[in-house]
């Protein structure tokens, strides 16, 4: 595999940035001022909770730190913050449980 230029690099990164540009500004351009409809309001609800776990998803699955491999203290970690996140039902605090028992246990060598 050949490496690619730097002017080859930034002009993919130009292009894919415009064309995320152009995805988002189409469906706001479309969009505009008028009312959407009712079904798509409640599908957009959703968004924000479904961003956090399809980012984290792939770091409990299949961890870089691990080399792929799923470990016992990611498992853990996501399970005690998605458990305090359902049950204070508050973003914050999920990830704060985590992150102190992702820590804890990793400290402790498990």
């Amino acid at each position: 595999m050949s490496p690619l230029s730097d002017a080859t690099l930034w002009g993919v990164i130009a292009l894919l940035g415009i064309g995320t540009f152009a995805i988002r500004f189409s469906f706001l351009a479309l969009a505009g001022n008028r009312p959407l409809p009712g079904w798509a309001l409640r599908l957009l609800r959703y968004v924000p909770v479904s961003v956090l776990p399809a980012l984290v998803a792939p770091m409990v699955v299949w961890p870089p730190a691990t080399g792929g491999e799923p470990d016992v203290p990611r498992l853990v970690a996501a399970i005690s913050a998605l458990a305090v996140g359902a049950l204070a039902r508050n973003v914050l605090a999920g990830i704060g449980a985590g992150l102190l028992m992702l820590f804890s246990l990793l400290a402790l060598g498990l």
